[in-house]
């Protein structure tokens, strides 16, 4: 299993799931992919938050997602 990629906490971001150690929200991420745009537009936008955080939270959600199945 990954390291957590995600934070909640209601000091950051009111309790916004956001990478954790960044004030960036996960549904920033969702946003742009949806919208198009690559991983590496996304970094590009927000720096604080690390290409491994990025596949680790993609990981997660596939891993949840097949296990479900």
């Amino acid at each position: 299993m990954h390291p957590t990629v995600i934070e909640i906490d209601a000091q950051v971001m009111g309790g916004t799931p956001v990478f954790t150690g960044t004030r960036v929200p996960i549904a920033t991420l969702i946003d742009y992919l949806e919208g198009g745009e690559s991983i590496d537009d996304f970094l590009e936008g927000f720096p604080s938050v690390r290409r491994e955080q990025v596949i680790g939270f993609l990981e997660e959600v596939k891993e949840k997602t097949l296990a479900a199945a």
